[in-house]
């Protein structure tokens, strides 16, 4: 059964949960989003005096638009749960729930794509060496944060990984992306000794009787969640000295830039992503662009002439 969302208690919602995760093959997490966005909508919906699903009409979408926009939401979260609704009506009309799609002539807002942040080299370099070694956690985010730039993960891909999808004696790793997706992407030498260390020294110790193929665990012996990595890397983040904000994609942006930064091709870091649309990973190339333009302002004669 797909996680439910809080707020939502309409068969029809649990309905559509339920295929997104068995037809459409979307992970726990990106189901339970759908269900949040869906509740939200829904919150504003009822307070309008809506009944249910098939009395949504465009006039009501637009309001309820507006109202995220007075609520200061991101473009791109306003975007994503727009996206949820569209698939929603479309489910809809499909189950002959609604006669037509009341999503259907609603305009979409334009979404201005902010680049990606990332770290520089040497950023990175310092956030690596942060960990406290001396522990079997800090050899544990060692291992987690080497993997990460190495190979590009999402944070969910790397906290959910089992230790079969690992192999170092061939240097890749099996990743189950967005929608079950497989992909194999290499892993650097760097980060196979630091697997290969967590392996050998910390792993063992922080196994407990119950502890599954995890690969990598917390101190009660089960996967570390998501939100535990980001405290722990936060936390390596302001060891290193590093003052901008650190979010966990922040190592997926650097591994992809510095990949583009040193001449790798484009079709193979959307490959190593797990990108399906190479639209999605030309936004390094603006981030490329934009150093490229800050190196030359710094660096060219020219350039440098007209500030002297």
């Amino acid at each position: 059964m797909p996680t439910k969302a809080p707020f939502v208690s309409d068969p029809v919602v649990d309905d559509f949960l339920l295929y997104l995760q068995t037809e459409r093959g979307l992970s726990a997490n990106t189901v339970e989003a759908y269900g949040n966005d869906l509740a939200h909508a829904w919150d504003y919906l009822k307070a309008q005096g809506v009944g249910d699903w098939s009395g949504v009409d465009r006039e009501h979408l637009e309001g309820w638009l507006s109202e995220l926009s007075k609520l200061d939401y991101e473009p791109a979260t306003v975007a994503r749960k727009l996206s949820a609704l569209r698939m929603f009506a479309k489910f809809l009309v499909r189950e002959r729930v609604c006669a037509k799609d009341f999503c259907e002539l609603l305009d979409t807002p334009k979404l201005h794509r902010k680049l990606p942040g990332t770290l520089s080299a040497n950023e990175v370099e310092r956030l690596l060496d942060a960990p406290d070694e001396e522990s079997p956690q800090g050899i544990r985010d060692r291992a987690m944060l080497e993997l990460m730039y190495s190979s590009g993960l999402r944070v969910s891909e790397l906290c959910e990984l089992p230790l079969q999808a690992v192999d170092l004696d061939h240097g890749f790793v099996r990743i189950f992306g967005k929608g079950s997706k497989e992909r194999i992407v290499p892993v650097g030498s760097k980060a196979i000794e630091a697997l290969e260390r967590y392996l050998s020294v910390a792993r063992p110790k922080l196994v407990k009787p119950r502890t599954g193929s995890d690969l990598f665990l917390s101190q009660w012996g089960r996967a570390l969640s998501r939100k535990t990595f980001w405290v722990n890397l936060r936390q390596h983040a302001a060891t290193a000295g590093i003052t901008k904000p650190v979010k966990p994609h922040l190592l997926r942006h650097s591994f992809a830039t510095h990949l583009l930064e040193n001449g790798a091709d484009l079709r193979a870091i959307q490959e190593m992503l797990g990108h399906a649309d190479i639209s999605t990973t030309q936004i390094y190339t603006a981030v490329k662009t934009e150093s490229l333009a800050t190196q030359h302002a710094q660096f060219h004669p020219r350039r440098k002439q007209v500030r002297e």
